[in-house]
């Protein structure tokens, strides 16, 4: 069973991060992704393949608007 997921989405992974909360938000994806930790906000970069063992839903979609570097909607 496959998660569909992309950048800005809120995911919710296998285990908890030592601060209790188990809400992560993607805020880099390539060959490794970087998530972060909507309570403390420490980001963890995780290998793909590993990130996608590890995720169990998506609980919020993130916006998939291409943005530039001042905001603004291209």
């Amino acid at each position: 069973m496959a998660v569909s997921f992309g950048l800005g989405d809120v995911v919710r992974m296998k285990k908890p991060h030592a601060c209790g909360e188990n809400r992560w938000e993607i805020i880099r994806m390539g060959m490794d992704i970087r998530i972060k930790c909507h309570r403390c906000g420490h980001s963890v970069l995780i290998p793909r393949s590993r990130f996608e063992r590890l995720v169990r839903a998506v609980l919020e979609k993130g916006g998939t608007m291409d943005e530039g570097p001042d905001g603004v909607s291209r």
